[in-house]
């Protein structure tokens, strides 16, 4: 990975070096440590935070690095078959028909099965883009080959932006 790009393995490690540098600060009374330990801690967060912003708008989704990814088919789709479902069920429901209302309930119920599948698709893509570019970053490391290294690191990047796109659907959806 770049040394300009946020990473939430680098922001775990310098949230527990910063804690450590802190309760040594605390344990041998000195406040330099101890003050910046703290702000170490408090970087560390922010670049957590950093490392799981996204920007979306529709079906697109941006990073912080660049990378901009399409969303499966199948979330846009599902998402659409939700709303109309919905509106049949309500309409069904205002009206009393009770077919229209049970139309809406399996259209719906439909919308959220292709959603979770394109999902699911677009999270496991972007687990095996971010694990390809890793290694691919690395083998292109140790043979000097910077054009692979700057192709693995964008191939890594679109990996991270697919995953934090389907992680924030998902926890949008939870209870």
């Amino acid at each position: 990975m770049s040394d300009n790009n946020t990473s939430t393995l680098q922001s775990a490690i310098d949230s527990a070096t910063g804690a450590v540098q802190s309760a040594i600060g605390s344990i041998t009374g000195n406040i330099s440590d101890q003050t910046a330990g703290e702000a170490k801690k408090d970087k560390a967060v922010l670049e957590n935070d950093a490392s799981h912003a996204i920007a979306k708008i529709g079906n697109l989704t941006a990073s912080p690095s660049g990378a901009v990814t399409k969303d499966d088919p199948n979330r846009t789709q599902g998402s659409w078959n939700q709303t109309v479902g919905a509106a049949k069920e309500t309409v069904g429901g205002l009206i009393g028909s009770e077919d229209l209302k049970k139309q809406g309930q399996r259209q719906n119920a439909r919308g959220k099965e292709q959603e979770a599948k394109g999902q699911l698709n677009d999270f496991g893509s972007g687990i095996a883009n971010r694990a390809a570019g890793a290694v691919g970053g690395a083998v292109a490391g140790l043979t000097g080959d910077r054009e692979g290294q700057l192709k693995a690191q964008e191939q890594h990047d679109i990996g991270k932006t697919q995953q934090r796109s389907a992680e924030a659907d998902i926890q949008k959806q939870s209870p």
